[in-house]
Parts: C-alpha cells; sequence; structure tokens
C-alpha cells in the first residue's frame, strides 16, 4: 500500500509501515517481542530506531544522539550537538532503552527536611566541585522539558496552533516518560490549566488534589512541586513579594524579599525586555513549598524568554530574528542552551530548509572578526554594527514535508500518533 509523503516511514524487517496505517500498533508489537529495530526510511539506508512500551501501547523513539543522521525534513532530525548546550549535560541525561523514560540527575533540591528550609535561590547555584553537566540546573530542566515538547521547533504548519493548553499538552507528554528522583516528573510537575470562569472551582479543585501529596507531614520530608506556567506580575505583597502567573488568577506565589530582589538582580536583562514588548512571554520553572493551609511559597525560580509563538529566545535581537523567520515560513530550530553560559556561543536558529542544512544563523557582538565567522555555511549578524542581513535562500526543488509526531497531528485534527522523539 502506498504510503503518504507527509508521515514517516519505518522498516519493521520486511514490513513497511507508517503511523495511522492499518495495523501499525500491532506491527509494533509484533517486532518489539523479537527484539527487532525499526529504520526511519528519511534516509535511503535507514535510520534505526528503537521501541518501547508506554503504557497498553508501543512507541517508537529516536536511537540517543542520533538526530542529526535523519534528513531534515524528518521529524527526527536534530542539528548536531555541537549546535546545542545538550552535549554537556549528556552525563546527567540517561535513556532506558528498554522502558522508554529519560531519567535527569538534578542538583536542586527536590523536597524539604522537617525543621530545614530549603534555601531560597533564583537562577543557577554557585559552582562546586564536580565534572560540568553531570546534574542538570532548574534551567537545564526547563530546557530539557522545552526541547522534548519540540517547542524549540518551527515550520509554517504550527501557524495559530501553540495556544497555551497545546504548550501545556506537550509539556506533560514529555514529562510522563521523564524521571526525577527516580519518580515520574508528570506526578510533581504542575502545569496550570486554561483558566475559565465558568469552571473556576472544578479547576481549583484538581489542582488541591493534585497538590494534596506534597501538603507538610509531621516529622516527614516535604516534597517540593516543580511549577512551570508563564508569569504575569512580579508584585510587592503585605509581606514580601508575590509571583502571579498566568492562568492562575486565584492563587499567587509567596517569595521572600530575599528571592524577589535575587530574582531581579540575576534576570535583570531578560526582565527588562519582557516588559518592553508585550508580545514576548516569560516563562517560569520553579520550586515550591506548600504551607500547611496549602498556599505555596517559591524556593528556587528560573525564568525563559520566548516569543509570542513560545520559541525560546535570549534577548531582543533573537526574538526579531525569529519573528522574521516564522514570518518568512521558513523550517528551523532554536538550540537550547542548558547550562552553557551567555558567553559561549551558539546560533541562534539552524535551518533546515537551505539547500545544504543545516544552516546555523549566528548572532555576534561588534568585536568578533571575519575570521571568526568566515564560513560559507554560516550566516552571521551583528546587530550593533548592521541591519539583518538577507536571511539564506531556501532549497530548490520539492521536498517531503517536514512531520511533527506531537504537533502536525494535531495541526490536522488527528490524535496523537504513536511515536516520540527525545
Amino acid at each position: 500500500m502506498a504510503l503518504p509523503d507527509d508521515v514517516p516511514r519505518y522498516a519493521l524487517g520486511d514490513e513497511l509501515v507508517s503511523p495511522g496505517s492499518v495495523g501499525f500498533e500491532e506491527a509494533l508489537a509484533r517486532v518489539h517481542l523479537r527484539h527487532i529495530r525499526p529504520r526511519c526510511l528519511c534516509q535511503p539506508e535507514g535510520v534505526p530506531m528503537y521501541i518501547a512500551r508506554l503504557g497498553n501501547g508501543f512507541i517508537v523513539k529516536r536511537m540517543p544522539f542520533t538526530g542529526h543522521c535523519h534528513g531534515p525534513d524528518c521529524g527526527s532530525y536534530e542539528p548536531p550537538l555541537e549546535m546545542s548546550g545538550r552535549g554537556e549535560v549528556a552525563p546527567a541525561i540517561r535513556e532506558d532503552l528498554t522502558t522508554g523514560c529519560t531519567a535527569l540527575r538534578v542538583d536542586f533540591a527536590l523536597c524539604q527536611r522537617p525543621g530545614r528550609a530549603a534555601p531560597m535561590t533564583a537562577g543557577e547555584p554557585s559552582g562546586c566541585a564536580r565534572s560540568p553537566g553531570s546534574r542538570l540546573t532548574l534551567r537545564g530542566v526547563l530546557h530539557y522539558l522545552w526541547e522534548q515538547a519540540e517547542l524549540n521547533r518551527w515550520h509554517p504548519g504550527f501557524e495559530g496552533r501553540r495556544p497555551w493548553a497545546a504548550v501545556r499538552r506537550h509539556v506533560l507528554r514529555a514529562a510522563q516518560t521523564t524521571l526525577v528522583g527516580g519518580q515520574p516528573l508528570a506526578q510533581r510537575l504542575y502545569v496550570p490549566e486554561v483558566f475559565s470562569a465558568e469552571q473556576r472551582e472544578v479547576l481549583a479543585q484538581r489542582r488541591r488534589q493534585q497538590w494534596a501529596s506534597a501538603l507538610p507531614r509531621p516529622g516527614q520530608p516535604q516534597p517540593l512541586l516543580l511549577v512551570l506556567a508563564e508569569l504575569k506580575q512580579l508584585l510587592p505583597a503585605r509581606y514580601g513579594h508575590q509571583a502571579v502567573l498566568k492562568h492562575l488568577p486565584d492563587l499567587a506565589f509567596g517569595l521572600d524579599a530575599a528571592l524577589a530582589r535575587r530574582l531581579t538582580r540575576r534576570f535583570e536583562a531578560v526582565l527588562a525586555t519582557w516588559s518592553a514588548d508585550s508580545r514576548l512571554h516569560l516563562v517560569l520553572l520553579a520550586t515550591a513549598v506548600l504551607s500547611e493551609h496549602g498556599l505555596p511559597s517559591l524556593v528556587e525560580v528560573t525564568l525563559m524568554l520566548t516569543t509570542a509563538a513560545w520559541l525560546p529566545v535570549d534577548n531582543a535581537w533573537e526574538a526579531q530574528l525569529l519573528n522574521s523567520l516564522v514570518h518568512e515560513g521558513r523550517r528551523f530550530s532554536k538550540p537550547m542552551r542548558y547550562q552553557l553560559t551567555a558567553a559561549e556561543r551558539l546560533p541562534t536558529a539552524v535551518l533546515a530548509d537551505t539547500e545544504t542544512p543545516p544552516t546555523p544563523l549566528i548572532l555576534v557582538d561588534g568585536s568578533a572578526t571575519n575570521a571568526e565567522t568566515d564560513d560559507r555555511t554560516t550566516w552571521c549578524w551583528s546587530p550593533l554594527d548592521s541591519c539583518m542581513p538577507g536571511l539564506p535562500p531556501r532549497r530548490t526543488g520539492p521536498a517531503r514535508p517536514a512531520w511533527s509526531p506531537l504537533q502536525e497531528g494535531e495541526a490536522r485534527g488527528q490524535s496523537h500518533w504513536q511515536t516520540s522523539h527525545p
């Protein structure tokens, strides 16, 4: 049977299948039992994948560190690791090829001991005596989730398809196959549902049920919540300060004056950029502790600036470039910095629709020399010195449309296919 050109093809031994085709899940079950590796046919020779059990079904997943082996139009494609901060934190990310779950080693507290308050911090902790990248910071976990949810990718089919409900759904789906502290991250991660005045009490009740396991119990360590949401406001309160989150108008998160000062100092440039452009979002990932009455206070916080399309950016120049790419209908990914410092250069975007992809787009400051950026495959722009140059041209000729297992099926009104790309 001929398969459509806009979905991936897998070779399961001698059988050619595609998500959504008749008998696809049954074929995965048979191959999983026989320990046969599927091959993604985005390349003529095929790229090895693996099958993992998830709940009552099976999923096809990309083999670790093989994203660059896939065709640029394939949903499994990723730019090489040197174009991302992911390589620096590889020791902290362990994927189990049997279960399909990924365990993260983190360097922030997941619980609070009785009589001992967790230290309240903003941003990244100070250095210590361990190998770089051996544990993920809070920012590293946020970047990991965003990348797994494919929210750092763009192609024209995503236009108008990324409301908060979709962002939440994809983040929670990524959390389902992620372990933190030996437990599923989805059990500990709270992402607010879209607020509805008519459903106010129903939403509040669901929130209280999810938070019940994090309430303090005498003599026991108290689990900390992980909260991922869009920040709406930071405001003074009667005591200390409070963070108001989008879709949570009936509840604010407390933070003491010291944490508020550290937060505004650590993220001063990010907060100023966000304040200056109402189109930008500011995503918060934080650990939070609940009082005995269920009132939350922030413990550790990190912030991430994004465009209106939820594409991560570090500053206004990056937002300008990514908005131009979206406006031009380009296909690209935004490399996630993870724990790399601002001084360590990464591409702002990597185009996948040029004649010779991947094509990195790099922003440089005025001190960069021509020798540092003299590469025909690299596009460079120094915003302080010049206007944005023309973007690299698209390749000519037909190309198989990119397919995203998490998002593009939904853009066509289809259900989520049983595939995943870590």
